[in-house]
């Protein structure tokens, strides 16, 4: 007989600590009162954001079109759009939303600065919204719900208006307190307007003489870059990759998402562990936000970066492990369970045998059937004809053979009976809730 899988929890757990199934979301109620009529969607448009996130690509085409990039412009764009995403990576997302590390004045200034340079909300609403999502996360709560879809989740969320009832509440008093938060979010128009516009245009037009290449390449068409990088964690992040951490909630890793997005890619982890300042746990996996950050705190502009521990990190993935085994475990024959075998005597086994030609052997408690076997045995079928009707353990487990895993599977498909005091499987038959495993004896 196989030796059994050993248990995945042999330490009890509560009900609380157990590992539960995805959650069954079915149909989230309606966005809007009224359904997704054309009428009724129009009436909620968000005006500020549909044109802001219309026209923007609109004059970044033009742009294209009508205007030569110089490669100092396109460096230049493209080092802005680094600094203003790691902005939102670093310093919204994992500095002020989930407190993941701390930083110094000199770098949470030029955080909100950058941050406001992308063009995203201030501080206090962005974080605002991202703590509801992860508390809310898929449920209709959840402000940017990957359960409306993708173009939802994506970029529609921000061009409807809502009540704010309709989206969770997220305890921001922390961000309330801090007088950088507070003074970004009163200032937060005039610092779109010099971060988003003025200082990339200004940095090629007094740099190189390009004021028009550094509007439509380094102000506008990197704020679409930036914007649509950005959004990829509300959207593709939740649809691309897989779960290795968890599976009741749809947050994916994924290194085509982390690629997009400066190192947001790796969400499921993220989910699971919303205060470790890394996305990417390990060396090999892209996250140049993580790396800001450590570089940062290296030179002491950064401190208390947070981890998770390893135990517990490992636990989930080997969790998920586990039950991917199950799943496909159970697509596989495995005979019938020992605990539904009959029981019988060994003296009904030995009689089933000789009076009523039964091709039975008798392998550590349990009867095997090997009758449809015995000339496919690559061993020859005298080796088992010896056995017929015989308690065959010791020998099919090294006295005169010792047989290899694909063996003893083979043989868990021609169970028949569990013969009674079979020893260690009837203690398993009588109590199914207690396992016994180990290693057969060197006595066997």
């Amino acid at each position: 007989m196989a030796t059994p899988l050993p248990p995945s929890f042999t330490v009890p757990a509560t009900a609380t600590e157990t590992r539960r199934d995805p959650l069954l979301h079915g149909e989230l109620p309606p966005l809007l009162e009224g359904g997704l009529t054309v009428k009724n969607v129009w009436k909620n448009l968000d005006w500020k954001h549909v044109l802001g996130l219309g026209l923007t690509p609109l004059i970044a085409i033009y742009g294209l079109l009508t205007t030569e990039i110089q490669t100092k412009t396109l460096i230049w764009s493209i080092i802005y759009y680094f600094a203003t995403g790691l902005g939102i990576t670093a310093g919204y997302h994992r500095l002020w939303a989930h407190r993941a590390y701390s930083a110094g004045p000199a770098m949470s200034f030029v955080l909100a600065l950058l941050g406001a340079g992308a063009v995203e909300g201030s501080i206090k609403w962005w974080s605002r919204g991202h703590r509801a999502h992860h508390r809310w996360t898929d449920t209709e709560k959840d402000p940017y719900s990957a359960h409306r879809g993708m173009f939802f989740a994506h970029i529609g969320w921000m061009l409807v208006k809502r009540p704010g009832w309709k989206i969770g509440h997220a305890d921001v008093d922390d961000l309330n307190k801090s007088k950088l938060v507070v003074w970004q979010h009163k200032n937060y128009t005039a610092l779109v307007i010099l971060m988003g516009l003025v200082f990339p245009t200004a940095v090629a037009g007094l740099g190189w003489g390009d004021w028009r290449g550094g509007y439509f390449f380094a102000a506008i068409l990197r704020l679409v870059f930036v914007h649509h990088a950005t959004f990829c964690v509300n959207s593709l992040a939740h649809w691309l990759g897989e779960g290795p951490f968890d599976d009741r909630h749809s947050p994916r890793d994924h290194f085509i998402t982390a690629f997009v997005t400066l190192g947001e890619g790796y969400h499921n982890f993220h989910h699971q562990f919303p205060q470790d300042y890394r996305n990417a746990i390990r060396f090999y996996q892209y996250d140049p936000t993580k790396w800001l950050i450590a570089t940062c705190a290296f030179f002491g502009f950064a401190s208390h970066l947070k981890t998770f521990p390893e135990n517990e990190v490992r636990k989930g993935q080997l969790q998920m492990i586990e039950k991917r085994v199950m799943e496909k475990k159970t697509k596989l024959q495995w005979g019938t369970p020992i605990a539904e075998l009959p029981i019988m005597s060994f003296e009904d086994f030995e009689h089933a045998c000789k009076n009523d030609n039964k091709k039975w052997i008798l392998l550590e408690g349990v009867v095997y059937d090997v009758a449809d076997f015995m000339a496919e045995h690559p061993g020859g079928e005298k080796y088992i004809k010896i056995g017929i009707g015989k308690d065959m353990t010791a020998a099919f487990n090294g006295g005169m053979y010792d047989h290899s895993n694909a063996a003893r599977n083979l043989l868990s498909l021609m169970r028949v009976a569990v013969v009674e005091f079979g020893g260690e499987v009837e203690a398993q038959k009588k109590n199914p809730s207690v396992p016994v495993y180990g290693e057969p004896s060197k006595d066997e």
